[in-house]
């Protein structure tokens, strides 16, 4: 069984390969009467979109996404939607040496070990092109969460790529869709150009850091052992392709503080508790706290480049390998729409999951408790 699909109650099945005629989503559990058509989802899908800058791919794709059903009159029906993608500027021909070869660092070896055959073109659902999908994805559970938490906002955006960070005292989030990294520090836009720039041009490849932080969430989401809000957020980053860790809130900076500095000391504010820190990242015991969630993911180097690496072939022969094709220099950028998308929608599912469970009771706290 090849495990396709992720949610509970809102849930999505992603289909569709990098080199096929098209890829997409279902999603089933929408309720009905959610304003939604694809004006709504195309800007989210807009923002990851391939070669809109010398940053990321060259591969021309306009994303354009098709809603086939569960909407009628501009309205969900609560029946399945789905969303489709078509592709529109495959170059298989690139791919043409690594079908017998293993591309170092890629999915290629591994999807030949397990089902004894493999989508060389472009990697097929090992490919970053099946993100689009979760993003088409994530505009519906953006549209929902619009209706049920008005409130709530998503917001995705880089902190580090190779030894660059970004410096928090100068963040700004209006900068954050006016450069090409998703950057919150608009200072150092032209210093990180400058450095991924040189290492496009010695054809190689660096990693990222990318941070998404929800807002106003709804305190009481999530359940205590294994339904645990950050357990499910961090299983949805770490699915993102190339991502290689995840974390919350202080996350494994928290092992090198002691009890003192890491609880979130709390007092009582006019309209209910208030946390003197957040180092929880917004989480305790699995259920959001009404805090800043917080969450943190690396993102690997592109395994894609252009330098000889050394590997294998089916055969078993040694060989060298040179990736041809459009890749990008640093995934991570890419990576901050698909973050937004996968938080958003593990967000709703457990809105729903708490509606469904409590009814959207909450224990009282304060005088006459």
């Amino acid at each position: 069984m090849s495990v396709n699909s992720f949610g509970r109650i809102f849930t999505v099945t992603t289909w569709g390969e990098s080199h096929g005629p098209a890829l997409g989503a279902t999603v089933d559990g929408c309720p009905p009467g959610i304003p939604l058509d694809e004006s709504a989802i195309q800007p989210f899908l807009d923002r990851r979109r391939p070669g809109q800058s010398k940053m990321t791919t060259q591969r021309q794709e306009p994303d354009a996404v098709r809603i086939l059903s569960g909407v009628f009159d501009g309205l969900t029906t609560g029946t399945p939607i789905q969303l489709m993608i078509e592709n529109t500027d495959q170059r298989s021909r690139d791919y043409g040496e690594i079908a017998q070869a293993f591309r170092p660092g890629h999915a290629d070896i591994t999807y030949h070990q397990k089902y004894g055959l493999r989508d060389y073109r472009g990697g097929g659902r090992s490919s970053a092109r099946e993100t689009a999908a979760r993003v088409a994805a994530g505009g519906v559970a953006r549209a929902v969460l619009a209706r049920l938490a008005p409130d709530l906002r998503i917001t995705g955006y880089m902190v580090q790529m190779g030894d660059r960070r970004i410096d928090r005292s100068r963040f700004d989030a209006a900068q954050i869709d006016q450069n090409d990294f998703f950057l919150p520090d608009a200072a150092a836009v032209a210093d990180w150009t400058e450095y991924l720039t040189a290492i496009r041009k010695a054809q190689d490849s660096v990693g990222a850091a990318v941070e998404v932080l929800v807002q106003d969430c709804p305190p009481g989401l999530g359940a205590p052992v294994y339904a645990k809000l950050d357990t499910d957020l961090a299983a949805a980053m770490m699915s993102i392709n190339a991502v290689k860790g995840v974390e919350i809130g202080e996350g494994m900076a928290a092992a090198a503080l002691r009890g003192t500095e890491n609880a979130d000391e709390i007092r009582m504010g006019p309209r209910g508790p208030v946390y003197l820190s957040n180092h929880a990242g917004g989480i305790l015991g699995g259920i959001s706290t009404g805090q800043d969630i917080v969450v943190r993911f690396s993102v690997k180097p592109t395994s894609s480049i252009l330098t000889p690496r050394r590997t294998i072939t089916a055969a078993g022969d040694e060989v060298e390998l040179v990736t041809k094709g459009r890749h990008d220099p640093c995934v991570g950028i890419r990576a901050v729409p698909v973050a937004e998308a996968m938080a958003a929608c593990v967000i709703l599912d457990h809105l729903m999951l708490d509606r469904a469970q409590t009814g959207g009771v909450r224990g009282a706290i304060g005088p006459g408790a």
